[in-house]
């Protein structure tokens, strides 16, 4: 059994950066792909960032060029790094992992954290 578990969320002002992190317990080395979401309140949810178990990254259009995914083998810790923060970029960002062969922003997750709440003000 994976656990997840986020953390880092909290309140920036737009312009700000935010780092959150994902740790991963149980059995780390049963997934090998693992990515960053988020839903905002009335909002489907939306694929970021998918890091695989080589370090290969995957990003959507609303995180290239100022999220980046990272994670620490050591710490079984992924990582979200958030810059140039928008008041639309308010959301519960989630934490989510699968065991697959083909690792991306979009691809269907199987175990879930229950997510960390950021708030951008304007």
């Amino acid at each position: 059994q994976v656990q997840l578990l986020e953390s880092g969320g909290g309140s920036v002002q737009a312009g700000g950066s935010l780092r959150l992190s994902c740790e991963v317990s149980g059995y780390p080395d049963s997934v090998n792909c693992m990515g960053w979401f988020r839903q905002a309140e009335g909002n489907g949810r939306e694929g970021l960032a998918a890091i695989n178990s080589r370090g290969g990254t995957s990003y959507g259009d609303s995180a290239k060029g100022r999220f980046v995914v990272s994670k620490d083998n050591d710490k079984n810790t992924i990582y979200l790094q958030m810059s140039s923060l928008k008041p639309e970029n308010t959301s519960t960002y989630y934490c989510a992992a699968v065991n697959t062969p083909y690792c991306a922003y979009y691809t269907a997750m199987q175990k879930w954290g229950k997510g960390t709440l950021v708030t951008i003000s304007s």
